[in-house]
């Protein structure tokens, strides 16, 4: 299946190279995209972003196309932060991905401490390991694994597939998951949500915020990392250590728009706009 969108507000490179997904790579004049077990192809053409894709729907969803971006930039410019203002207007084509939930928290307990070419490679080796193997366009790959899997594979296989110390969270909670399901926290007000994803092994604040943002669509949620930190130093004169005091000045300077704003100052200060 195949389908296109306005790429003044669908810029491929914005949304898959900011941070918020690890399973892609470029291929031809775009990029391939895996999430769970399916597969897109995306690239520009002229003004359309084209997507082809072996399930549109959940494509349409993912690259949350139903949602009117403009408004988005526009608050986000209003703020008069030059930075921010620069990052929405450049990096207009940037969207906030609806990405699978497990699929998220196992991806972002890797990530802790960890760079990105690293992060994809360890979630490659797993997903080789343990995912169903699949093809799109002519290329195999592997599906991200169900949880039975992961829960399954014991410490030792996230040990050799390179996790480091992250091989006991990983081992720990697939298999809570396994016993509870994810199920009991889906309308879980951001807040609440939060506290309970730092309930599972190798969770912290980043990492929650991230899940959330990510995996649970929680657009008032504002991941701090080294990057945020400082962005708020250097462009928002902050004085403040804390990593969740930060993360709350952020939200109430931004509220419902928070997750958008951090990804746009995000991938703007990284890129050097």
């Amino acid at each position: 299946m195949k389908f296109d969108y306005d790429s003044e507000y669908f810029n491929p490179q914005h949304v898959l190279e900011c941070g918020q997904t690890f399973r892609f790579h470029p291929f031809k004049d775009g990029y391939v995209v895996y999430s769970g077990d399916k597969a897109c192809y995306v690239r520009v053409e002229g003004s359309k972003t084209v997507v082809e894709c072996d399930d549109g729907d959940y494509f349409y969803e993912y690259f949350d196309l139903n949602r009117d971006y403009s408004q988005i930039v526009n608050r986000a410019k209003s703020h008069g932060v030059p930075l921010l203002s620069r990052s929405a207007d450049v990096c207009r084509g940037l969207r906030l991905l609806n990405q699978n939930k497990e699929e998220m928290l196992y991806s972002f307990i890797i990530s802790q401490n960890n760079n990105i070419p690293r992060i994809k490679l360890i979630i490659s080796r797993i997903c080789e390991g343990l995912g169903e193997k699949r093809e799109f366009l002519g290329e195999e790959y592997y599906a991200f694994p169900t949880t039975e899997k992961l829960a399954g594979a014991g410490v030792d296989f996230f040990t050799k597939a390179g996790c480091g110390y992250r091989d006991n969270y990983l081992a720990e909670t697939s298999a809570r998951i396994l016993c509870e399901g994810i199920a009991r926290l889906e309308n879980l007000p951001t807040a609440e949500l939060k506290k309970q994803l730092l309930t599972y092994k190798g969770v912290g604040p980043k990492v929650a915020d991230c899940v959330a943002l990510f995996g649970f669509g929680k657009r008032d949620s504002f991941p701090v990392d080294t990057w945020i930190e400082r962005i708020y130093r250097e462009d928002f004169n902050g004085a403040l250590t804390d990593r969740n005091k930060i993360t709350d000045y952020f939200l109430g300077l931004f509220g419902e728009d928070s997750g958008y704003i951090q990804q746009y100052l995000f991938y703007g200060k990284r890129e050097n706009l």
